[in-house]
């Protein structure tokens, strides 16, 4: 017989791997303050491999509709699941993260008595408990989402992924990768545009000098294969299919001193490959924040963006941006054409923090 948890919460989850898992501290304070709530989260499909590495998460529902879709039919027919189904009575609280009115539609129309959000865009009817955002109070957007639990009456707590060491194993063996290698991580792409994007050139001058001047830790044919020359360390390339051909572009430039995995591994099987890294050097994208989230040691490459609203949670991860006076400008291509934020952050750089901070060698 089914036992059912005498609260289900619906958390209406973001579009942006980076802004899910920074969702997750809101997920651990709702779990804290009523330990039997079973918290559904509704998310576009691609998230559930995502939200399956986060234990507050009881299931996933798939929110199947694109940015700005609106698709008054598909909304009316998603209410009513929302409503109630064979395990539960339906949900008594919302927290709908997304500032949009569409969001915040189907809790309305499903009727779920408590509809928690920032004000937003028009949502005066379709929330009753709304929530004004002190933008400067709450700089952090994991601080934003955070409180809609509650004030913050201590600090908010870190993402925390889990990547078990059967899932590891798995994921190499999928790809043929070797087992044996701890291998350093570059995720060279950035989903949101060009001027979060490091140049290839960069990552490619990065891969060749940490294969020739760091030692690996475990010499076997395998190793040497991965590692490119075999007297360096391994770096793998992970990122989506539209990564695959900087990640090409960084193979080329390198001499093959990097494997590119980009759009060969699913999110589930990145997840586990990243677990597994000694260390990653990542543009501010959503594998910027797994990598922060699995506690992985860090370096993150701040261009047009902010690590003052959204950084690397962990206190493994050090934060490189050069501060310049024309950023941060949150653009997605460089409106002065020259991207000096990521041009001028020499590989140099990047090597330092990875020999005098992550203890690489």
């Amino acid at each position: 017989m089914l036992t059912l948890a005498r609260t289900l919460t619906l958390v209406v989850a973001p579009s942006w791997i980076g802004d899910t898992i920074m969702m997750q501290p809101l997920l651990m304070r709702l779990r804290a303050r009523q330990a039997d709530a079973a918290i559904h989260v509704l998310a576009p499909a691609w998230s559930a491999p995502l939200l399956a590495r986060m234990p507050e998460v009881a299931a996933v529902i798939e929110n199947p509709f694109a940015h700005g879709e609106f698709n008054w039919a598909g909304r009316l027919a998603l209410a009513r699941r929302l409503r109630g189904n064979e395990t539960s009575a339906g949900f008594s609280a919302v927290y709908v993260l997304p500032n949009s009115w569409k969001s915040a539609l189907a809790p309305f129309l499903a009727r779920i008595p408590r509809r928690i959000g920032y004000t937003g865009e028009a949502r005066y009817v379709l929330l009753n408990e709304r929530r004004r955002l002190d933008p400067a109070a709450l700089p952090r957007l994991v601080d934003r989402y955070a409180a809609l639990a509650g004030p913050l009456d201590a600090a908010t707590p870190l993402p925390r992924l889990f990547s078990t060491p059967e899932q590891q194993r798995a994921a190499r063996a999928a790809l043929g990768l070797p087992l044996d290698v701890a291998p350093v991580v570059f995720c060279p792409g950035a989903e949101y545009g060009p001027a979060k994007r490091r140049p290839a050139r960069h990552f490619a001058q990065l891969a060749t000098r940490l294969t020739t001047q760091v030692a690996t830790q475990v010499a076997t044919p395998q190793a040497q294969k991965v590692g490119g020359s075999g007297t360096g360390t391994a770096v793998w390339l992970i990122g989506s299919a539209k990564d695959a051909a900087i990640g090409d572009e960084i193979v080329r430039l390198s001499a093959g001193a990097a494997l590119n995995l980009c759009g060969l591994t699913d999110l589930g099987q990145a997840i586990d490959l990243i677990a597994g890294a000694r260390a990653v050097v990542s543009n501010d994208s959503g594998l910027m924040h797994v990598a922060a989230a699995l506690d992985r040691p860090l370096v993150a490459l701040y261009g047009s963006s902010s690590p003052g609203y959204t950084p690397p949670l962990s206190p493994r991860a050090k934060i490189l941006s050069l501060g310049l006076d024309c950023g941060p400008c949150f653009k997605r291509v460089c409106p002065l054409s020259h991207l000096h934020c990521l041009e001028n952050l020499t590989p140099g750089q990047v090597f330092d923090e990875l020999m005098g901070e992550l203890d690489l060698t």
